[in-house]
C-alpha cells in the first residue's frame, strides 16, 4: 500500500499483494470502492506519525505486506504496525510525537458518548461529520449527519467538527468506517493543534469486554480494537493520543441513565435517520427504546411490530450482539410479555437479580484509563454507579462461556 497526503486529501494505491475485499479488525468483510478521500479543516503541518496513523485507520483492511508513507515515520509507529498487523512500514526517520495534555471526547451525540462526556465536563468535543464524496454517489441519503453536527454545536462545549467523505471508501456493506478507528482520523490530524494526549470514546462494557456487536460474543479481555494493550491501543499510544474508554466498565443501561440525567439530555440522539427526533422505526431505535424503557421502568413504546425485518434479529435464537441488554430489558420492562419481544422470553430466564451486575462498573475498566484521567473516572463511578462485587465481575469474565 502506498499512501500520499496532499493537505487533507488522502490517496492510496494498492500493491499487488493487497486485496480489494479485506477484513476490519473485528473480522467484518469490507470491499473497497475508491482510493481517495478527504478530511476537512485539518492542518498541513501535523506530525508525520499522525498523518500515518490517520491513513492507517482507512487503509488497514486492504493492506497485506507493507505500507509506504509519503513522509518518514518514527521507529515507534513502524514497530507498532509490524507487531500489530505484520506489515513493514516506512520510510523510518522521524522522532516520535510526545503525548499532549488534553483529553478530548470523540462525540457522536449518542447516549454512550454523552455519558463519557458527562464524566469529563471540561473536555472539548471532536465531532466527525460525513459529507458527500465528489465521485461516489450517496447510497444512504437517510443518514442525517447534518442534524447531528448541528446538535453537537449547541451543547455549550468547545466543539471541533471534522468533515470527511472517508466512509465512501467502502463499497460493501455500505458507506461506513473501514475501521472503527477511522472516526478518529480528523482528531489525529488535529492532535498537535489541540495538544491531545487522549481521545475518549463512548464504547461501553458490551463493546469493550463482551465482544461487541458483530464479532466475538464472549468475554474478550484482549479485544483487538479497544484494549490498551491491543494493536490499536498500542498504535495510538505510539503517536501520543491514548485511547480512553470512560464508560468501558458499565452497561448501556448505565450510559443511558447517566446521559438522560445529564445537562446534555436534550442533545442525546442515537438515531441517524430522524430530523426532529429519533425516527422510532429503525433497529437502533428499537434497541435503545428497550434499554430506555428498562431504565425508566415503563412499558415499551414503539410502532415496530414483530413481523418487521429489523425486529427479527433480536428474536432469533441467541447469541447475538447486545444480548446482555436484551436480557436486562426483559427483566425490567413492565408488560414485556405482551410486546414484540415476547418470543425472546423463551430463550432467557432473566430476572432483576440475574442481571443486576449490569448496574455496576467493572473495576478493570478503570485501571485501563491512562493515569492523567483515571481518578476522575473512578470518582464518578464511585459516586454515581458503584463497582461490581467479585461475584458480579465473574459474570463479566464468564460471559459467553
Amino acid at each position: 500500500m502506498r499512501v500520499t497526503w496532499t493537505g487533507g486529501e488522502l490517496t492510496f494505491r494498492l500493491d499487488p499483494e493487497d486485496e480489494i475485499t479485506g477484513k476490519a479488525s473485528d473480522e467484518h468483510p469490507v470491499k473497497l470502492a475508491t482510493n481517495s478521500c478527504s478530511i476537512g479543516g485539518v492542518p498541513d503541518d501535523a506530525h508525520p506519525d499522525l498523518f500515518a496513523v490517520a491513513a492507517w485507520t482507512v487503509v488497514a483492511p486492504w493492506t497485506r505486506g507493507r505500507v509506504s508513507f509519503d513522509r518518514a515515520v518514527s521507529a515507534e509507529v513502524a514497530a507498532a504496525l509490524h507487531d500489530g498487523w505484520g506489515v513493514e512500514a516506512g520510510p523510518v526517520g522521524a522522532e516520535a510525537r510526545q503525548a499532549g495534555r488534553t483529553l478530548a471526547i470523540s462525540y457522536s451525540g449518542g447516549a454512550d458518548s454523552v455519558a463519557a462526556a458527562t464524566i469529563y465536563p471540561e473536555a472539548p468535543f471532536l465531532h466527525f461529520q460525513r459529507v458527500p464524496h465528489r465521485r461516489i454517489p450517496n447510497r444512504w441519503p437517510h443518514y442525517r449527519s447534518d442534524v447531528l453536527a448541528k446538535l453537537a454545536a449547541t451543547t455549550g462545549r468547545q466543539v471541533t467538527t471534522v468533515t470527511s467523505d472517508l466512509e465512501y471508501t467502502l463499497a460493501e456493506p455500505r458507506p461506513g468506517y473501514p475501521e472503527h478507528h477511522a472516526v478518529a482520523a480528523g482528531a489525529l490530524l488535529l492532535a498537535d493543534r489541540l495538544d491531545l494526549g487522549g481521545l475518549g470514546f463512548g464504547y461501553e462494557l458490551g463493546s469493550r469486554w463482551l465482544g461487541g456487536g458483530r464479532y466475538l460474543h464472549r468475554y474478550t479481555a484482549d479485544n483487538p480494537m479497544w484494549a490498551p494493550h491491543g494493536k490499536w491501543g498500542r498504535l495510538f499510544a505510539a503517536v501520543g493520543v491514548h485511547l480512553v474508554l470512560p464508560v468501558g466498565g458499565v452497561s448501556e443501561a448505565i450510559t443511558m441513565r447517566v446521559a438522560l440525567d445529564s445537562e446534555l439530555r436534550g442533545h442525546v440522539r442515537w438515531c441517524l435517520r430522524g430530523t426532529d427526533g429519533p425516527c422510532r422505526t429503525c433497529g437502533k431505535c428499537l434497541y435503545k427504546e428497550l434499554i430506555q424503557a428498562a431504565v425508566e421502568r415503563r412499558p415499551l413504546d414503539t410502532p415496530i411490530t414483530a413481523d418487521r425485518p429489523i425486529a427479527r434479529k433480536w428474536l432469533r435464537k441467541p447469541p447475538y450482539g447486545g444480548q446482555e441488554m436484551i436480557e436486562y430489558g426483559l427483566a425490567r420492562v413492565p408488560g414485556i410479555e405482551k410486546t414484540l419481544f415476547a418470543p425472546a422470553l423463551d430463550y432467557f430466564e432473566a430476572t432483576e437479580e440475574s442481571t443486576s451486575w449490569l448496574d455496576h462498573c467493572y473495576p478493570p475498566a478503570i485501571d485501563e484509563i491512562p493515569a492523567p484521567w483515571r481518578d476522575q473516572a473512578a470518582a464518578f463511578m464511585t459516586a454515581e454507579v458503584g463497582f461490581m462485587t467479585e461475584a458480579e465481575a465473574r459474570r463479566v469474565e464468564t460471559w459467553g462461556s
